[in-house]
C-alpha cells in the first residue's frame, strides 16, 4: 500500500508542479517530501521516485511533442549529436528527470531513516 501510495502521490505532484508557473526542480522537492513522510526500503523509493517520473515525463514530452508536430524537438536533436532523432530527446529528457526524482526520493529515504537512528540513539 505505501509503495502505490508514493507512485499516486509522487505523479500527482510532478504533474501539479508542472501544471504552475514556478521552478522546474520543484518536483524534486515534492518527491523528496514524498519519500521522506512515506518510509520505504532506499532502493525501493529510488527505484518507485525513478521510474515514476520517467514515465510521467516521457508522456508529458511525448504529447506536447505530438501536439506541435514534433517541430522543436527536432530542431534540438539536430542541435545534439543525435541526427535529428527527437525519440532519443525525448528519452534523455525522462532519464534526467527520473534521475533527479529517483535521488530526491532516495535522499528523502534516508533522511527519514537517520532521524529514526538519532531518535533511537538519543532515548
Amino acid at each position: 500500500m505505501k509503495l502505490l501510495t508514493s507512485i499516486i502521490l509522487t505523479a500527482l505532484m510532478t504533474f501539479t508542479v508542472g501544471l504552475f508557473n514556478i521552478p522546474w526542480w520543484m518536483f524534486a522537492v515534492t518527491t523528496f517530501l514524498i519519500f521522506a513522510a512515506i518510509p520505504q526500503p532506499a532502493g525501493k523509493s529510488f527505484l518507485t521516485g525513478f521510474l515514476t517520473v520517467v514515465i510521467l515525463w516521457f508522456l508529458l514530452a511525448a504529447k506536447l511533442d505530438f501536439d506541435n508536430e514534433h517541430l522543436l524537438s527536432k530542431k534540438v536533436a539536430y542541435i545534439l549529436p543525435l541526427k535529428g532523432n527527437y525519440w532519443i530527446l525525448l528519452g534523455i529528457t525522462s532519464l534526467v528527470g527520473g534521475l533527479i526524482a529517483g535521488f530526491a526520493a532516495l535522499t528523502g529515504s534516508l533522511l527519514r531513516k537517520s532521524f529514526a537512528k538519532k531518535k533511537r540513539i538519543y532515548s
